[in-house]
């Protein structure tokens, strides 16, 4: 039997992958994580760290300034 990702879960990427998507370094998103700096939503299974690509989008979209 093979496993489906959910389109939820398709969406998750690791600390590297976010890190890259919103150009910041992978240490930032830690620091972030610990110290509640930002509200950016993680999703966080055993050690494993994620992130969903549409939390990321909207963490840049709220800080665009016009």
């Amino acid at each position: 039997m093979i496993a489906r990702k959910s389109q939820a879960s398709a969406e998750l990427i690791d600390e590297i992958a976010a890190a890259a998507h919103i150009t910041v370094a992978p240490a930032t998103l830690r620091v972030w994580r610990c110290t509640g700096r930002y509200n950016l939503p993680f999703v966080k299974v055993g050690r494993l760290v994620r992130y969903r690509i549409s939390d990321l989008d909207r963490f840049l979209r709220d800080r665009t300034q016009t």
